[in-house]
């Protein structure tokens, strides 16, 4: 069932926004206030009502729920002063004071593309007790996403960083990504976790999904990951696309002036994670998107407050800053681009050419960017995109 109102539309069942029939993104808890007012169709809901639902009955603030409203306000268009879609009754509750239909959209028919709006999300054991969460979005041959630092299935789908990136794989491809143990809805516990774990991870994604050989996309210390599954297993990767990765974990490798040390990374973990507004975490966020908005920032950070504790998150970074796969990479024998952005902080340009050139016949391509995690509205993500999709097809 979908409900209309005013120029927006809310899905239930695909967790879809729309306005003006474009999706807007919007956090969980606004997406279920929004639902909650949409389905009460006019009924005044009481604030307690509100945190029943939405909150599941804990206790929050004013100061939190009123900042929950004004986000359902941004994303339907209206405003506190104008109050002409979502109604504040002061000392009750709230009201979505437009009108509401059921139904599709007026003119509107149900859509072959419904599938890149919608995910499954499952798990499955792997290594050491683990239990490792993944989700299968797109529709097309298999694709592989390696998990990789800090994602949560959940929030990246609502993520103004990481969903284009998501659709735009989704396109042309059943496209399956996980969340790494210790990380997101994985396994929180990090015992045992090295780059042996986490190359049992990636089988066990694939063996669940009963992918025989596929094509893998990874990025940062997923590369690694990657590599070392592809030198084990050869006959089950038909392609490995690899973006700003590393051959050596910068704890292992000679500094250099483009390269951000680990006690720096560490400092700005320790001192800030899980704080609020901290300006430690906003500098850590920084380094991996210096080009970001300020939604593409926000949600970044607080998607790292909500996918690892502080703990974890300092012991993951020195997991993987001793990652090394530079012993192997001449061994590796599928296909493979490497794609590396000229000025990342995070894994200097040199690691890049180094994959590159130690992987038999591997494709190089540098982009003029500085920053890690590849943006949408960079000039750069049209050739990112471009470079992965004719890489692939190539492969069919």
């Amino acid at each position: 069932m979908t409900y209309q109102f005013a120029n927006c539309s809310i899905d239930p069942a695909k967790h879809t926004f729309l306005r003006d029939e474009k999706l807007v993104h919007v956090e969980p808890q606004v997406f279920e206030l929004l639902l909650l007012l949409t389905q009460s169709e006019g009924r005044l809901v009481t604030k307690d009502e509100l945190v029943q639902t939405v909150w599941r009955g804990l206790s929050v603030s004013d100061a939190t729920i009123s900042a929950r409203i004004n986000a359902a306000r941004k994303a339907v268009g209206d405003t506190g002063r104008e109050q002409a879609i979502i109604k504040t009754i002061h000392g009750r509750g709230f009201q979505l004071v437009s009108e509401v239909h059921k139904g599709l959209p007026s003119g509107t028919k149900p859509s072959s593309d419904d599938h890149a709006i919608s995910q499954s999300i499952q798990f499955t054991p792997s290594s050491h007790d683990a239990k490792i969460a993944y989700a299968k979005s797109g529709q097309g041959p298999p694709l592989l996403r390696v998990g990789h630092w800090l994602s949560h299935l959940e929030l990246d789908w609502y993520s103004p960083v990481w969903r284009p990136l998501i659709e735009t794989l989704g396109k042309q491809h059943t496209l399956y990504r996980y969340d790494q143990r210790g990380t997101g809805l994985s396994s929180r516990d990090l015992t045992a976790a090295d780059l042996d774990a986490f190359t049992d991870d990636l089988k066990a994604v694939a063996d669940a999904n009963n992918l025989q050989k596929f094509p893998i996309f990874a990025a940062s210390q997923a590369v690694p990951v990657a590599i070392q599954f592809a030198q084990r297993y050869p006959e089950r990767v038909s392609r490995m696309i690899i973006y700003g990765g590393y051959a050596e974990g910068r704890a292992l490798r000679d500094a250099s002036s483009d390269d951000v040390d680990e006690d720096t990374i560490l400092s700005l973990v320790r001192a800030g994670w899980g704080k609020a507004n901290s300006p430690f975490v906003n500098a850590f966020s920084s380094l991996f998107m210096p080009d970001a908005t300020t939604e593409q920032m926000d949600s970044f950070v607080r998607m790292q407050y909500e996918t690892i504790s502080p703990e974890n998150a300092a012991c993951l970074r020195q997991i993987v800053d001793r990652f090394s796969v530079k012993a192997i990479l001449g061994s590796i024998s599928v296909p493979t681009l490497v794609i590396h952005a000229i000025s990342d902080a995070i894994q200097p340009i040199e690691q890049g050419r180094l994959l590159a050139s130690e992987i038999p016949n591997a494709k190089y391509v540098a982009l003029e960017s500085r920053n890690h995690v590849p943006l949408p509205q960079e000039k750069s993500w049209e050739k990112l995109m471009s470079e992965i999709h004719s890489f692939l097809n190539e492969g069919r």
